[in-house]
Protein backbone atom coordinates (compact mmCIF):
# COMPACT_ATOMS: atom_id res chain seq x y z
CA UNK A 1 0.00 0.00 0.00
CA UNK A 2 2.97 2.50 -0.65
CA UNK A 3 2.89 2.52 -4.17
CA UNK A 4 2.56 6.55 -3.90
CA UNK A 5 6.34 6.59 -2.88
CA UNK A 6 7.68 5.78 -6.32
CA UNK A 7 6.84 6.32 -9.81
CA UNK A 8 8.41 6.28 -13.02
CA UNK A 9 7.99 7.92 -16.28
CA UNK A 10 9.36 6.59 -19.14
CA UNK A 11 7.25 8.45 -21.14
CA UNK A 12 9.50 11.68 -20.44
CA UNK A 13 11.69 13.37 -22.87
CA UNK A 14 14.39 13.70 -20.35
CA UNK A 15 13.66 10.04 -18.94
CA UNK A 16 16.37 9.16 -17.10
CA UNK A 17 17.69 13.10 -16.24
CA UNK A 18 20.53 11.76 -14.28
CA UNK A 19 22.89 8.88 -15.61
CA UNK A 20 22.09 5.45 -13.63
CA UNK A 21 22.29 1.89 -13.71
CA UNK A 22 19.21 0.33 -13.96
CA UNK A 23 16.84 2.77 -15.42
CA UNK A 24 14.08 0.88 -13.15
CA UNK A 25 14.86 2.06 -9.71
CA UNK A 26 14.97 5.54 -11.62
CA UNK A 27 11.89 7.70 -8.90
CA UNK A 28 10.26 10.09 -10.84
CA UNK A 29 7.98 11.43 -7.94
CA UNK A 30 10.34 14.42 -7.05
CA UNK A 31 10.83 15.45 -10.07
CA UNK A 32 11.94 18.56 -9.25
CA UNK A 33 13.84 18.23 -6.02
CA UNK A 34 12.05 19.98 -3.13
CA UNK A 35 15.30 19.74 -1.28
CA UNK A 36 17.04 22.28 -3.54
CA UNK A 37 15.89 25.53 -1.23
CA UNK A 38 17.98 23.89 1.43
CA UNK A 39 21.27 24.67 -0.19
CA UNK A 40 24.11 22.81 1.75
CA UNK A 41 21.84 21.34 4.49
CA UNK A 42 19.64 18.99 1.94
CA UNK A 43 22.71 15.92 1.91
CA UNK A 44 22.51 15.73 -1.46
CA UNK A 45 25.53 15.35 -3.74
CA UNK A 46 26.26 19.01 -5.44
CA UNK A 47 28.22 21.35 -6.07
CA UNK A 48 28.32 25.17 -6.46
CA UNK A 49 29.41 26.41 -9.74
CA UNK A 50 31.43 29.86 -10.60
CA UNK A 51 28.25 32.33 -10.63
CA UNK A 52 26.99 30.50 -7.13
CA UNK A 53 23.74 28.03 -8.91
CA UNK A 54 23.71 24.80 -7.02
CA UNK A 55 24.24 22.21 -9.65
CA UNK A 56 22.51 18.80 -8.63
CA UNK A 57 23.33 17.02 -11.89
CA UNK A 58 25.57 14.32 -10.43
CA UNK A 59 22.70 13.60 -7.59
CA UNK A 60 20.39 11.01 -7.04
CA UNK A 61 18.44 11.77 -3.33
CA UNK A 62 15.26 12.61 -4.80
CA UNK A 63 15.50 9.52 -7.55
CA UNK A 64 15.97 6.25 -5.26
CA UNK A 65 14.17 3.50 -4.35
CA UNK A 66 13.88 4.92 -0.94
CA UNK A 67 13.83 8.74 -1.86
CA UNK A 68 10.31 9.27 -0.92
CA UNK A 69 11.27 8.19 3.05
CA UNK A 70 14.39 11.19 2.71
CA UNK A 71 13.16 13.86 1.41
CA UNK A 72 10.04 13.33 4.25
CA UNK A 73 12.76 13.11 6.49
CA UNK A 74 14.15 16.66 5.49
CA UNK A 75 10.76 18.08 5.33
CA UNK A 76 10.61 19.76 8.70
CA UNK A 77 13.91 21.98 7.50
CA UNK A 78 12.05 22.77 4.08
CA UNK A 79 8.85 24.09 6.46
CA UNK A 80 10.91 25.71 8.84
CA UNK A 81 12.37 27.48 5.64
CA UNK A 82 9.20 28.53 4.81
CA UNK A 83 8.21 29.65 8.36
CA UNK A 84 10.95 32.18 7.75
CA UNK A 85 10.50 33.51 4.69
CA UNK A 86 7.02 34.21 5.78
CA UNK A 87 7.86 35.39 8.91
CA UNK A 88 10.30 37.67 7.04
CA UNK A 89 7.79 39.02 4.77
CA UNK A 90 5.31 40.22 7.60
CA UNK A 91 7.79 42.34 9.24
Amino acid sequence: MENFKFFTNRDCEFFPCHKVEDESKFNCLFCYCPLYALGDQCGGNFRYMEDDTKDCSQCLAPHGANSYDYIISKWPKIAELAKTQIFSKHQ
